[in-house]
């Protein structure tokens, strides 16, 4: 019997499907009882070297997403650990609220219906939404998500350019994407530029003073992927200054942001806390998909979307295959 432990209570569809073999450990606040588990289903509280030392039982951490940055994979692969992600499961719902951000902030909804609630008058002068046909979206990034993006914004008529240096040409081919091969380049020619790559040392701050001062004036910026690729105060400037036209932001630090946050109270930004997951579907799916990971551990199978595959190789886990 090999006990697993989650983060949030897990709905009953998951329940009902889990195998005999496997015991939910209760959970409670922050990673209460989470020394009791061999398998752990982790969603947004931080995994560092602290908490990877009381998981003295753990055979893997199962991360309910893409991003590995709330785990400390070193740690984990230290102690033999295997971390594990769930590159697929997100996919259409982040596309999807990617796009209702660039036509929330490209067709200035929160102003119009802040001014319709207001009553004032002559709005349809004073409107000034952006249309997308015939514009250039750039995509920091031909993942997954990019790349249900990209399709999207050809359906549009958007012209359609990325920036993404660990693909190869067939790739952006069969995307349907001009490459562009510096971000310099996107940036410049970019009327929407989002991003779509996960944080790392080499992309933390990567849209900075620099980049934003690069970018068409009147652009829009839109971040689904992770609140620490955007320096704040260099957004909050850019707008301020008239440089950018708005941004779209599904993710920023801290999460969520404050409701008095300068970028927070601009009705040129939309500004959502980290929900572009939180579907009918896309919940579930999240977490299913966590779950296959640490029931194929529980059962010595190899994982899917395991990141630290040397620890596997070490034949850690009972029954390994």
């Amino acid at each position: 019997m090999a006990r697993i432990w989650f983060e949030r209570v897990p709905p009953p569809e998951i329940v009902d499907t889990l195998p005999a073999s496997l015991e939910i450990v209760t959970h409670g606040d922050g990673h209460d009882r989470i020394e009791d588990a061999e398998l752990v289903i982790a969603g947004r509280l931080h995994y560092d070297a602290d908490v990877i030392a009381r998981t003295r039982r753990a055979w893997a951490i199962c991360r309910t997403g893409i991003g590995t940055d709330r785990v400390d994979v070193t740690a984990a692969t230290a102690a033999g650990i295997v971390v594990c992600n769930t590159p697929e499961a997100p996919t259409q719902s982040t596309a999807e609220h990617t796009w209702g951000l660039i036509l929330a902030v490209a067709k200035r909804l929160d102003r119009i219906r802040d001014r319709t609630r207001r009553g004032e008058p002559d709005l349809y002068r004073r409107h000034d939404a952006i249309e997308l046909g015939g514009k250039t979206l750039g995509l920091v990034g031909l993942g997954r998500v990019g790349s249900k993006v990209a399709a999207i914004a050809r359906a549009v008529g958007m012209d359609v350019a990325a920036y993404d240096p660990h693909l190869d040409d067939t790739a952006f081919a069969a995307a349907g994407v001009r490459r562009t091969y510096d971000l310099d380049t996107l940036l410049r020619q970019a009327d929407v530029l989002s991003l779509h790559v996960p944080l790392t040392p080499a992309t933390r701050g990567m849209i900075g003073r620099h980049e934003l001062a690069s970018m068409r004036p009147g652009a829009i910026l839109i971040n689904t992927a992770r609140g620490a690729l955007v320096d704040h105060d260099a957004l909050l400037e850019a707008l301020e200054r008239g440089r950018l036209s708005g941004a779209g932001l599904d993710v920023t630090v801290p999460e969520p942001l404050p409701p008095d946050h300068p970028l927070a109270v601009r009705d040129d930004v939309v500004v959502t806390p980290h929900v572009a997951t939180a579907t009918d579907r896309g919940r579930l799916r999240l977490v299913q998909a966590a779950v296959a990971n640490a029931v194929a551990v529980a059962e010595g199978r190899r994982p899917a979307g395991i990141v630290n595959p040397e620890v596997w190789e070490r034949r850690r886990m009972p029954h390994a295959t």
